[in-house]
């Protein structure tokens, strides 16, 4: 990433160059990004092909102001963050879903981000709801964030009864949870980004992947509360938890909610492209 993507980058975030790779500017990077840069699964079911590569990627986020999902996410802001002098590493995930069941090897992509002042953290731009600021990687005790109080801790054998790597702590994966609920298993393991194109492909073809099953756009407002569109309802959650939702009926209005809410330019609506 050269200077002047980084620097369309973060005017499309809205912050200042950082002076130096800290813990401070990386809390303020990530929060901005979830404020400005939405989860988004639209290019699923606009049959727009998902490439992972940082020039179309850029091309989607940056030049198209648009979203996407944790690959696409996930994997440009590390790119943005090296750019600034963190150390990354890309970390795999698989997620938990229902009855603790985890799901497919590379579901999920998140950060290991080394700072210059305060260690390493675990950021992740491209899940949802979850944390508003990145968790401190090395802290196993529960951590306060308003997105809810999370904990990273070592995992336990999983139902092959591997819990990592190496039969050390050190190697074990990690599970995340947020409001004592597991949500995600990390992998220690280094990893580049083209080792996710079997996961994206599988979010995006898969009859068992939930991106399939409606359009999703979501972002975190000013406030710290949430917008989302699904499908053809628009959802408003404040940060106290209070719910409003609207139906959109026709697809001019969908289309005005995806420009004026998200900032998002479209020429057709979205449609579930279930197989």
């Amino acid at each position: 990433m050269d200077s002047a993507q980084v620097d369309a980058y973060l005017r499309r975030l809205g912050v200042e160059y950082p002076a130096w790779p800290t813990a401070d500017a990386l809390r303020e990077l990530q929060s901005r990004h979830l404020r400005t840069v939405p989860f988004e699964n639209l290019s699923v079911h606009l049959g727009e092909e998902i490439v992972l590569e940082e020039k179309r990627l850029l091309d989607k986020v940056v030049g198209a102001r648009r979203g996407g999902f944790c690959y696409e996410l996930n994997g440009l802001f590390g790119a943005l963050l090296t750019a600034l002098g963190y150390e990354v590493t890309l970390l795999a995930a698989r997620v938990y879903g229902d009855g603790g069941r985890l799901g497919v090897p590379y579901d999920h992509l998140a950060l290991l981000v080394r700072s210059v002042d305060a260690g390493d953290w675990l950021a992740d731009v491209g899940f949802g709801a979850h944390s508003h600021a990145p968790l401190a990687f090395a802290e196993r005790g529960e951590q306060e964030d308003p997105g809810g109080t999370f904990r990273v801790a070592e995992a336990g054998p999983d139902a092959a009864g591997v819990r990592g790597g190496h039969e050390s702590a050190r190697a074990a994966d990690l599970d995340v949870s947020q409001d004592g609920k597991p949500v995600y298993r990390l992998e220690l393991r280094p990893r580049v980004l083209g080792d996710f194109v079997s996961g994206a492909w599988w979010h995006s073809t898969s009859p068992r992947s939930h991106f399939l099953q409606a359009p999703v756009c979501s972002m975190l407002t000013e406030d710290g509360g949430r917008i989302t569109i699904s499908g053809r309802r628009f959802v408003s959650t404040t940060v106290d938890g209070r719910r409003e939702e609207t139906g959109l009926t026709t697809d001019e209005e969908v289309l005005a909610a995806y420009r004026d809410r998200f900032g998002i330019e479209l020429d057709r609506v979205p449609t579930a492209r279930r197989p």
